[in-house]
């Protein structure tokens, strides 16, 4: 083409191609860390993940070895003394240890790990001797416990995204403009491909495009809605077999002068399709996008028929989901064609 045509505002995938720069309140992320960790991309979860673990158990490791090293139980002198009629080395007479067992920070580290994930191997215990211990065990218990619940349900909420459920709700690559019930409409296909349905599914579309005001004010991205046809009453659908969602381009419709001769020319044109329901089996609100811009619409093309009654049920052949067959349509545009039957 002559002219490069202009970045989409939706991809095809739904994924919204917008670039936030120059934000200088980065801290407002900080303030809302779930959903900040449950946002990043997994290669950065799993480090935090793993980092976040493995930096408490050494700062409890650490809290563990000065406990020891501050209550003597690192000096051998103290804790073991020479039995002369035995020959050999025993606990020194009287003395406790805090915790048994811990020799060096390793064995420190050890146990800060066995405390934290109740592990409990048997070789190492608190003591009744110091009550700074019993406390910090306190404390280690309820910082693991708070770690685990954070870090598990980030990993939930990832791997249980609304998104996840939208991979199986499907576009047509394709818008075709066509006659239906003698008007110009704009049609699209959308089909659900898992058999547990989208509750309370609704859909609706908008254009996207730069406009400019009276007074001179450029909007880039100005987002005007399109009216959909539905017998049964606003947006609602129920997308148990592929649907032919459609719109009546009349006086109110933004492409109410877009003709096939210069449909092509609109390199600003984007109609963005969105769909939003309710997951039926877990109950998540879920939203499919796409969009499409001027050379994916096709003039005077409709959908070929892809549900079929076979042995008592009816038959979705997706293999057809984005095939059209040319129809007889005007070459003008919707208000001309009004114009026409006026005078007719």
């Amino acid at each position: 083409r002559a002219r490069e045509r202009r970045a989409r505002f939706v991809g095809k995938n739904g994924a919204c191609n917008v670039a936030h720069k120059n934000i200088r309140e980065q801290g407002r992320f900080l303030q809302d860390i779930f959903t900040t960790l449950v946002d990043l991309k997994w290669r950065h979860t799993l480090v935090i993940f793993t980092m976040s673990f493995l930096c408490s158990w050494l700062l409890f490791g650490m809290v563990w070895w000065l406990i020891a090293f501050a209550h003597g139980d690192l000096d051998h002198s103290t804790r073991l003394q020479r039995d002369p009629a035995e020959g050999a080395a025993g606990p020194a007479a009287g003395f406790v240890p805090c915790v048994t067992s811990i020799h060096s920070f390793t064995s420190a580290f050890l146990f800060s790990i066995e405390v934290q994930v109740t592990i409990g191997f048997g070789g190492r215990m608190v003591t009744e001797e110091c009550p700074a211990a019993i406390l910090v065990l306190i404390v280690q218990n309820i910082v693991g416990l708070v770690i685990n619940a954070i870090m598990l349900g980030c990993i939930f909420m990832k791997t249980s995204q609304a998104h996840r459920r939208a991979e199986t709700l499907i576009f047509s690559k394709h818008a075709v403009i066509a006659l239906r019930e003698g008007r110009l409409c704009f049609m699209l296909r959308v089909g659900d491909l898992r058999k547990s349905m989208i509750i309370s599914a609704t859909i609706r579309m908008q254009v996207v495009k730069k406009t400019a005001s009276l007074e001179g004010e450029v909007v880039p991205l100005n987002q005007i809605d399109i009216q959909m046809e539905n017998p049964v009453g606003g947006n609602s659908i129920f997308l148990v077999s592929p649907l032919i969602i459609y719109h009546v381009i009349d006086k109110n419709s933004p492409l109410y002068d877009i003709s096939p001769m210069n449909l092509h020319h609109h390199e600003d044109l984007e109609i963005i399709v969105i769909l939003e329901g309710v997951v039926e089996t877990t109950g998540i609100t879920t939203q499919a996008r796409t969009s499409y811009l001027a050379d994916e619409i096709l003039w005077g093309q409709r959908f070929v028929p892809i549900v079929a009654e076979e042995d008592g049920r009816y038959s979705v052949d997706y293999s057809k989901f984005g095939n059209t067959v040319k129809v007889p349509t005007p070459s003008c545009t919707a208000r001309q064609l009004e114009e026409d039957r006026s005078i007719m």
